[in-house]
């Protein structure tokens, strides 16, 4: 739901230079092989390396594109166990990438920008995660926001500005409130 809202305010009038980042669930909370949890989150782990051979080769735009594919695929379709390669052919991206599903060597790379992240909020937050420079051009990162949905427009962009506004003031930690709705996706995109 972030990204959606992140993208809604990209096309307003916002002048933004984004650059989107992997955290790997997997390897942020370590789940039991047993668990139900470590199926889901093993796949999409598997899913980042994909995206990271893409990014190496075609930068961050094609990351980007393959991003927002998978998630639409299951977030709106509700589908984790798809062809990697029918989802790089429907961004048209080399289907060669889906060989990096299993290479561990794309690891490191989703570890390096995961921690980048994390060194700029601290370890006990989850995702997502914005990072942006401050007035004196310092980087500096908030947890969030957490969204049920995306707002509309203007509220969309008043919602950036509010953003902005905390994570650029020095000591700002943390706002918080207990979540009682779930996601609503809205329309499939196209």
């Amino acid at each position: 739901m972030t990204a959606r809202w992140v993208v809604d305010v990209v096309q307003q009038d916002r002048d933004l230079d984004i650059t989107w980042q992997p955290i790997s669930l997997l390897r942020k909370n370590k789940p039991d092989p047993d668990s139900s949890y470590f199926g889901p989150v093993s796949k999409t782990h598997n899913m980042l390396r994909v995206m990271e051979s893409v990014r190496a080769t075609d930068g961050d735009d094609a990351f980007f594109k393959l991003y927002w594919e998978l998630a639409t695929r299951i977030h709106h379709d509700k589908e984790l166990d798809f062809d990697i390669a029918d989802a790089l052919r429907a961004v048209d991206l080399d289907v060669s990438h889906a060989a990096a599903l299993d290479d561990e060597k794309w690891d490191e790379e989703i570890a390096t920008r995961m921690d980048a992240g994390l060194g700029l909020t601290g370890d006990d937050v989850g995702t997502p995660i914005i990072a942006m420079d401050d007035d004196e051009g310092e980087r500096v990162a908030l947890f969030g926001p957490v969204i049920t949905r995306v707002p509309d427009q203007e509220q969309s962009l008043r919602m950036w500005d509010s953003f902005v506004g905390l994570a650029t003031i020095p000591g700002f930690w943390e706002v918080k409130r207990t979540r009682t709705q779930s996601p609503e996706f809205g329309d499939r995109p196209s």
